[in-house]
């Protein structure tokens, strides 16, 4: 992480996005930070769950025993299994076996959407989280997590299609919380047009982040062009100094 351009983002996201959170990182590696690394799961947790307190300015490093969902260690390139029955899980479940979510209306239609995600497989042994000021000069984020309320995404949404020709320079997949925050983005990152990623839908993951909240996952690449735009953009206007002003009145 170069220091300097570090410096610079704090600066300008103090500027324009006032009492706004800073963001979060994540990278793949295989150093081993064992002062990090959660003790093995027993039994469910969600990821969203030890990412609030990264959001506190914790990190946390991750690898296959430490995650506590199987959603979970798919999403994040660890396994590539499916809990058994998942097209029933995922839809209207089976009767005294598994109880259905409901977010698909049959379990042919989650067979159909699992053909357009595909998995894809950790680069390294584990994944770290980091807050944007706690990252280090030797260290390189792949993806920046924002966890922000509708004003701050209004602000991010807007400057990631600043420089893009076409409409969609952010999508909003369908996924588990986990997918739209790692999975998702990670993929863009190796796309020809990385795109951001609006996130945070799912209803099982939403009792983990606050209420009012939903993130906006963005390929390095694309935030480093966000991050460069941000003194010629609407950040400078009229328009954005009273969605500015009402953050700072907020905030206190």
């Amino acid at each position: 992480m170069n220091t300097e351009f570090k410096k610079e983002f704090i600066n300008k996201w103090n500027k324009y996005f006032p009492g706004a959170d800073l963001p979060i990182s994540f990278f793949f590696t295989d150093v081993n930070n064992r002062k990090s690394i959660p003790k093995p799961v027993k039994g469910h947790r969600c990821l969203l769950c030890d990412l609030s307190k990264v959001r506190n300015g914790k990190t946390l490093c991750l690898d296959v025993h430490s995650i506590g969902c199987s959603g979970g260690k798919r999403y994040l390139g660890f396994e590539d299994t499916l809990m058994p029955h998942f097209e029933y899980f995922l839809s209207y479940g089976i009767p005294g076996r598994v109880e259905g979510e409901r977010y698909k209306k049959s379990p042919d239609l989650v067979k159909e959407h699992l053909k357009h995600q595909k998995s894809f497989k950790a680069p390294a042994h584990f994944v770290v989280f980091k807050r944007w000021d706690c990252l280090e000069g030797d260290e390189e984020p792949q993806v920046i997590i924002f966890f922000a309320p509708p004003d701050v995404l209004s602000g991010l949404f807007t400057l990631a299609s600043f420089d893009e020709l076409e409409p969609h320079g952010v999508i909003a997949p369908f996924g588990a919380g986990c997918a739209s925050i790692v999975d998702y983005p990670y993929k863009e990152l190796y796309s020809g047009r990385p795109r951001a990623v609006l996130g945070m839908f799912d209803v099982s993951a939403r009792p983990y982040v606050p209420a009012g909240t939903l993130t906006f996952a963005i390929p390095w690449p694309k935030f480093v062009r966000m991050v460069n735009n941000m003194d010629e953009s609407f950040l400078i206007t009229k328009s954005w100094s009273k969605v500015k002003h009402r953050m700072k009145r907020n905030h206190k």
